[in-house]
């Protein structure tokens, strides 16, 4: 029977008979190499071939079930419900929050700008409190959950998509703020594609401002602040203002 445990599981370590002296005792911890290597000899002499796990039967239950809830949610008590109007909304706002694709010039137009401004309408103030805002109305703005999203492609993509917009469309404050949001995202060194898109639009904020009637217009300082970053902060120096 040995031989052929031996077989199947070969000594890693053959270790022959060791010579220990005549006190040996295995009931004591080993004092040498020998007597370790005789008391593994022995206890593994000492166990069964064979092990057989006692199961006691009784604490086994003769019938397991799981228990599956197939029913629905708790009803809303009386007044905790919210109206069909305020879950469609809430949905159309989950579902636009959803960054659009990146190759989507038109939906991320709506996305940071709002149907407001993309349709040129007016926007229906709603005088119930509950309703919340409504950013599909008005726009999402630059958020940090939603920049930080963004990889330097996307970033470049929808920067170019609001200087398009710019060039065509007024300025406005949520214009100024998405595209100070994606300056701030824009790696540095610049993609050759980032490197002519912000001189393009150093550019067209510099003609925009040149249009501006009121030099203490609102407008007027977020336009130089974009000047500015592409200028000072990314070496455009030959788009930069004059020192005075």
């Amino acid at each position: 029977m040995e031989s052929g445990v031996e077989e199947l599981m070969p000594r890693l370590l053959p270790v022959g008979d060791c010579d220990l002296t005549e006190d040996f005792d295995p009931t004591v911890p080993p004092r040498t190499p020998q007597e370790y290597l005789k008391r593994v000899q022995i206890e593994a002499a000492n166990c069964p071939d064979v092990v057989v796990a006692q199961i006691d039967p009784k604490k086994l239950k003769k019938k397991q079930t799981v228990n599956i809830s197939l029913s629905g949610c708790q009803p809303a008590p009386v007044g905790y419900s919210p109206t069909l109007k305020w879950q469609q909304q809430q949905v159309a706002h989950f579902s636009t929050i959803r960054q659009p694709r990146s190759e989507d010039e038109e939906a991320w137009k709506k996305f940071c700008l709002g149907e407001k401004l993309y349709f040129e309408k007016a926007v229906q103030v709603s005088s119930d409190d509950n309703e919340g805002i409504d950013y599909v109305q008005i726009g999402f703005p630059p958020l940090l959950s939603i920049v930080s999203r963004m990889n330097q492609a996307t970033v470049t993509s929808v920067l170019e998509y609001l200087t398009n917009w710019l060039g065509k469309k007024a300025f406005t404050p949520e214009l100024g703020r998405w595209l100070y949001a994606l300056l701030a995202c824009l790696e540095k060194p610049l993609l050759p594609e980032a490197h002519s898109l912000i001189r393009q639009l150093a550019r067209q904020c510099s003609e925009v401002r040149a249009l501006e009637e009121n030099k203490n217009d609102e407008k007027v300082s977020a336009l130089n602040l974009i000047i500015c970053i592409v200028g000072r902060y990314f070496d455009q120096h030959d788009l930069a203002d004059e020192a005075t």
